[in-house]
């Protein structure tokens, strides 16, 4: 039974992949092109959280 399922998860994430492309195609050809200090504004808030989750466990320790 197990085997079963891993083979009907698999072809369901085969079949979503094919709904999906043309989404994913569209998204890429008529979607925002990233401007000057859009990486920074990403990078700041990720550092933030990185920084946090450091500080979380250096807590536990």
């Amino acid at each position: 039974m197990e085997l079963f399922l891993r083979i009907t998860a698999a072809a369901v994430l085969v079949l979503m992949l094919f709904y999906l492309w043309p989404a994913y195609k569209r998204w890429q050809e008529h979607g925002p092109k990233a401007e000057k200090g859009d990486w920074q504004a990403a990078i700041l808030p990720l550092g933030a959280v990185v920084l946090f989750v450091i500080l979380l466990i250096a807590a536990v320790r």
